[in-house]
């Protein structure tokens, strides 16, 4: 229930008194001072921001930088840190801890107060050297037998957030009840002051991490592989630039042409209206430098590196990869490389069930997860997972996670090989088509200032049951929340119509938006000529996205 008026403002006022952070413990007066004076905006204002602590779960912490309980800011860090710290105690009564963190505005002070709060509860903690990537922090885990980690950041969210993913010791991250169990001694702190922090008693490592982590990652290249490749990349202001560089050398390769306006570390983000790949206008600047160098692949990844996005020329220019698209390349490469026996291919339940014909046309396991890495980097003795997102797994002996740099390598050995043979990426894709037919996909997604919409939207298609779609029958629907389908129970509903297209329906698990993910396969007719049969699979998926962005949509 929202507090009344005068409840939230003595609640500022406590919260302003406990904060450690100079700033953001004067930013809550000039609110409180505004609300009193009846501004309304203030007054909405600090209801969001104390309208609960923000919520610690299986993605860790993300949301907005400012003052408050529902912010992200050293207050809610320290109290974050002091509950990861309480947990592993758990289990052990000195736990080591690594920490790794972006060049996002306030990344480091986060990760420094995590440390000292490790250090304050008789823990022993490790910094990385400086702003790196998410992977190696994933890797460095294992590499120093941590018993956890934490990587402060928030991926490609917009510049205003930061947040705080964390892993367990075998270098995954932590799922179900761990995140529960951390956050209900999250519950316990009642103040910042309370919470022993000291400020110097831990280790700031060197490049060591970063070099093994390299080492490793160039392993992913066969010895005997062409070289002859060039690349366009592009680091989105993130962190990457400097990390793809030294793993391109360690595997040969040369060094890929960079974006020079988003190779260095930007917490702004000033090129892109919004630092991910996928979305529309972030990847121009990369298109535009490949119209003028003429590279063999365009290669991007995401702020903190765990992602990685393609681009490849074709009649009508440069074009993105779907994720899809980028996942089945990369599978269809681990297997021609040869996979070990029963080592499983996975991907998640919104991914394209491309991978899945292709596995078991040659005769690897497969196993659908539910969405995100966290459970798919869980997969024992994964040989190659991914997820549509643009997440991609393909060395989880060293890293049980998305990695944008072992998979841009991986993806830069395939396109040196085809190069070699005088063949191309689309050539992949299209040898695919024919073996397996056309696996056409597409998303789109409701963004809300108000989350109670999207549980308005997910009544409403419960309430009353869709039953055709785009003018095919829904074959069946599976209530995710359930556990339809037999995976554990998750918010979303998924739907099979006759013609085999599927629709998912979803929450996002790190912004405030609704997603739905579509597929529609088509058999291939004449494996010479794919065009008409991919113009049917656009044409059917242009329907059923009409048809659900009419069933999505609340009625005013």
């Amino acid at each position: 229930m929202p507090l009344a008026p005068d409840d939230l403002i003595a609640a500022a006022r406590l919260w302003s008194s406990d904060d450690p952070d100079p700033t953001t413990a004067a930013e809550l007066p000039e609110v409180i001072s505004a609300a009193e004076a009846g501004d309304q905006d203030a007054l909405a204002d600090l209801a969001d921001r104390f309208a609960g602590m923000l919520e610690f779960g299986t993605a860790g912490l993300r949301g907005a930088l400012g003052a408050g309980p529902n912010r992200m800011n050293r207050a809610v860090v320290i109290r974050a840190a002091a509950g990861l710290t309480a947990y592993l105690k758990t289990q052990k009564p000195d736990p080591f801890v690594v920490i790794g963190f972006d060049a996002r505005f306030n990344s480091d002070v986060f990760a420094r107060d995590t440390a000292a709060v490790v250090v304050g509860a008789g823990g022993t903690a490790a910094i990385l050297p400086r702003p790196l990537p998410t992977p190696v922090l994933a890797y460095a885990i294992r590499f120093l037998g941590a018993d956890a980690g934490v990587m402060v950041t928030a991926s490609h969210n917009p510049p205003q957030d930061n947040g705080y993913k964390v892993y367990v010791g075998d270098g995954s991250q932590i799922v179900p009840p761990i995140d529960g169990l951390i956050a209900a001694e999250i519950a316990k702190v009642t103040a910042v002051a309370d919470v022993p922090r000291v400020n110097d008693g831990w280790e700031t490592l060197n490049d060591d991490v970063l070099d093994a982590y390299v080492a490793d990652a160039a392993t992913v290249v066969s010895a005997d592989a062409p070289r002859d490749v060039v690349i366009v990349h592009t680091a989105m202001h993130g962190v990457g630039t400097e990390t793809i560089r030294k793993a391109f050398a360690a595997a040969g390769f040369a060094e890929p042409i960079s974006v020079a306006a988003q190779a260095e570390p930007d917490p702004l983000f000033p090129t892109v209206s919004f630092p991910n790949p996928e979305e529309p206008g972030a990847m121009d600047l990369a298109l535009d430098l490949a119209e003028q160098t003429g590279p063999d692949l365009v290669i991007a990844n995401d702020p903190d590196t765990d992602r990685c996005a393609a681009a490849i020329a074709g009649p009508g220019g440069w074009r993105m990869l779907r994720g899809d698209e980028v996942g089945a390349l990369l599978g269809a490469h681990v297997l021609t490389k040869g996979v070990a026996p029963g080592r499983p291919f996975a991907n998640s339940i919104v991914s394209s069930r491309l991978l899945g014909a292709m596995a078991t046309a040659a005769g690897v396991p497969h196993e659908e997860t539910l969405t995100g890495f966290k459970w798919i980097g869980r997969v024992p003795n994964l040989a190659f997972g991914y997820e549509e997102a643009l997440g991609y797994c393909v060395d989880s002996d060293h890293v049980r996670d998305k990695d944008g740099v072992s998979a841009a390598l991986m993806l830069t050995e395939l396109a040196a090989t085809r190069k070699a043979a005088g063949s191309d990426l689309q050539a992949v894709l299209d040898e695919l088509a024919i073996q397996h037919g056309v696996y056409a996909t597409d998303s789109f997604s409701i963004r809300v200032s108000d989350l109670s919409l999207i549980g308005e939207i997910m009544a409403k298609l419960r309430g009353t049951p869709l039953t055709q779609v785009g003018g095919s029958s829904v074959a069946r629907t599976d209530d995710l929340a359930r556990g339809d389908g037999g995976l554990p129970p998750t918010e979303g509903l998924r739907y099979y119509l006759d013609d085999a297209s599927r629709i998912i329906v979803r929450p996002s698990g790190t912004e405030p938006k609704l997603k739905i993910y579509l597929e529609v396969i088509e058999p291939v007719a004449d494996a010479v000529d794919l065009g008409p049969t991919r113009r049917r699979a656009a044409d059917r998926l242009t329907t059923i996205r009409t048809a659900m962005e009419a069933a999505t949509k609340l009625d005013n």
